[in-house]
């Protein structure tokens, strides 16, 4: 008769976790002050940012070059009807334009309600970060990625730097695409 209240309590369990569920939040998330983060590298730079801020991630779609703009500015793509302005994160960055390979993709993000696909030199995926656990960033002084990663945090023998898409997408720089 044991195993039938363990079957029971174990269903009425089930219940009230499906009934305790709310679509779109990660379980435990706003409890225990983890987020996630898509965690991808530009160059020798591991870095993440804010599942919240990355719509997808995808292969390079075929993109239009658009006169006038910076070089970073690679062009526009249709992705599924939507245009979405395709730029060179590493170029931006750095002024190096990124070495195209098959592990390239864009985290599509939106900037202004309109959408942005930043080139990366690989995405690796997804991970749950602890926000207690994060230490202020240790980078050179003449990095370009200074003013946009504010923290960091471990996760085994990996360093992840967070990159911060609301400072880079309100600098003015960034901003301005238009050439000179």
């Amino acid at each position: 008769m044991s195993s039938v209240n363990a079957s029971f309590e174990k269903l009425h369990d089930y219940e009230q976790r499906s009934l305790a569920f709310e679509p779109g939040r990660i379980d435990g998330q706003h409890q225990s002050g983890e987020w996630a983060g898509v965690i991808f590298r530009i160059g020798k730079a591991h870095l993440a940012c804010s599942i919240e801020q990355v719509h997808e991630f995808l292969p390079i779609p075929a993109y239009t070059p658009v006169p006038g703009t910076k070089p970073w500015i690679l062009g526009l793509a249709n992705v599924r009807g939507d245009l979405l302005t395709v730029v060179d994160l590493a170029w931006f960055l750095n002024g190096e334009r990124s070495a195209i390979s098959m592990r390239t993709r864009l985290l599509a993000a939106s900037l202004r309600g309109r959408p942005v696909g930043l080139l990366v030199d690989e995405v690796f995926g997804q991970r749950r970060f602890v926000s207690d656990e994060g230490k202020e960033a240790t980078l050179p002084g003449d990095s370009p990625l200074k003013e946009f990663i504010h923290k960091q945090y471990r996760s085994g023998k990996d360093v992840w730097q967070e990159l911060d898409l609301d400072s880079l997408f309100t600098t003015p720089e960034f901003l301005n695409g238009a050439a000179a």
